[in-house]
């Protein structure tokens, strides 16, 4: 990952951070780099160290979860303009799914240790930024949920 100049201007244009001060944007941006992903590459895998969180500039994310004696379940995609990664906000910070590139992507990768401290010290940052990673966490539960009912699911009964 490269910082790159215009990382402020990234953060400032892609819709998760709509509506949040330059300030708060600004020391976000002291967090961020720039990745980039080719297609069927993963971006980190379940049960590792959840240590960055990512926003979508472009491509499409495959969020995957492994099933015993099948193939991975695809629990969501994700899109230019959305946001992935959020088991960096709680203990113990592991990742509860892989995360694979399903084209040519680019993200914003923040780097939730530096984030962490970050919020530590400024209570109003880590407000806007949980407020902001509420809709996704619930989001992200309801597609595993319907994703599992249809892995798991009974056999439709009668004839």
């Amino acid at each position: 990952m490269v910082k790159i100049k215009g990382l402020d201007r990234m953060l400032r244009e892609h819709p998760f951070f709509e509506g949040m001060g330059a300030d708060v944007q600004g020391i976000v941006a002291g967090c961020a780099s720039n990745a980039r992903y080719e297609a069927d590459q993963i971006i980190h895998h379940e049960g590792d160290k959840a240590d960055r969180f990512y926003l979508v500039r472009s491509g499409v994310v495959s969020i995957e979860m492994h099933v015993p004696g099948r193939k991975p379940v695809i629990m969501d995609t994700v899109h230019d303009g959305e946001v992935f990664g959020w088991s960096w906000i709680t203990p113990p910070y592991r990742n509860s799914y892989d995360a694979r590139a399903v084209q040519l992507t680019r993200l914003v990768v923040l780097d939730a240790k530096c984030l962490r401290k970050k919020m530590k010290k400024d209570c109003a940052m880590g407000y806007e930024l949980l407020r902001r990673f509420i809709p996704v966490m619930a989001h992200r539960l309801t597609s595993s949920r319907l994703q599992m009912l249809d892995v798991y699911g009974s056999p439709k009964r009668g004839g």
